[in-house]
């Protein structure tokens, strides 16, 4: 999407989101993997909700990007340059959306790496812990840099981009799959350490879109008898089969959260596939059951 594009765009989802009761005007977000891919399309979706967006990636030039972008049709959007395991720059980057922006009321954690394709036995055990590093630690740093202004306001919501690879097994993509598990984990964990705090957290699971790791996929020349060849097989076969999700449903869902639309559902994993009202409408049989979470039945 360019900046014509959006712009066109942004008058008619603002009034949609504001009709609903979605206005993240008063909101202050950060964006982790926010340079391209679902992270760009989130970014877009709270801006246009109102909300103040800071943009965090290690590629400058694509969070710059994604910030002029919402800037330049009216939007307020900061770019932050920073890799997600590293805790001394993750801090700074906090206090400088703080200073900017203001107090942060809303982290939706997709920075994210699809890690070495293979056996586990197989594979580098630098970049499977590589992977556990970005897609975990890296949820688990932002985590501590916004919390404590969080729970001083008794204020916030933390939106952690899972995956279906986390709830089921993903043979060949052990690193990916194991860190998504715990990143699942993590957020009912943090729930439950959170109630009554005013914060609430969730885990969402996008679903394959045609952008980000599934573009990389979808674009993978490798042999089809490989295990990178036979991962990217499935993912052609399931968009062919009309099981993908355009980018923004997820980012639709982002915003709903963001909006407290979803509190009630606090540390559960959600399928952007499934329509927020409904499972809300079902939440005292959710918590009945123990329903949308990592358990043993």
């Amino acid at each position: 999407m360019n900046g014509i594009e959006y712009s066109k765009l942004l008058a008619r989802d603002r009034a949609v989101m504001v009709d609903r009761g979605l206005d993240l005007s008063d909101q202050v977000a950060v964006v982790t993997g926010g340079g391209r891919g679902i992270g760009r399309e989130i970014a877009f979706a709270l801006a246009d909700a109102g909300a103040s967006v800071a943009v965090a990636a290690r590629s400058a030039d694509q969070v710059q990007t994604t910030a002029d972008m919402i800037t330049c049709v009216g939007g307020r959007a900061m770019a932050v340059s920073v890799d997600v395991t590293d805790e001394t720059g993750v801090r700074e980057a906090v206090a400088m959306v703080q200073d900017r922006l203001g107090a942060v009321t809303l982290l939706v954690n997709n920075a994210g790496v699809g890690g070495p394709i293979g056996p586990t036995w197989e594979v580098s055990a630098t970049e499977w812990w590589r992977t556990i590093e970005v897609n975990l630690r890296g949820v688990l740093l932002w985590v501590h840099a916004v919390l404590p202004d969080m729970l001083a306001h008794r204020r916030g919501r933390i939106v952690n981009i899972a995956s279906n690879a986390g709830a089921y097994r993903w043979p060949n993509l052990s690193g990916y799959s194991v860190s998504k598990t715990a990143v699942i984990k993590l957020t009912e964990n943090l729930a439950l350490e959170l109630r009554n705090k005013g914060i609430t957290v969730f885990a969402v699971h996008p679903g394959l879109v045609r952008i980000g790791l599934t573009e990389y996929a979808l674009n993978n020349e490798s042999s089809s008898d490989s295990p990178a060849g036979k991962v990217a097989a499935w993912v052609r076969q399931e968009i062919a089969a009309g099981r993908d999700l355009p980018p923004e449903r997820v980012a639709k869902l982002v915003v709903e959260l963001a909006s407290g639309l979803g509190d009630v559902l606090t540390g559960r994993y959600i399928d952007a596939q499934n329509e927020l009202t409904e499972l809300i409408a079902r939440a005292d049989q959710i918590h009945e059951d123990d329903l949308y979470t990592l358990r043993i039945r």
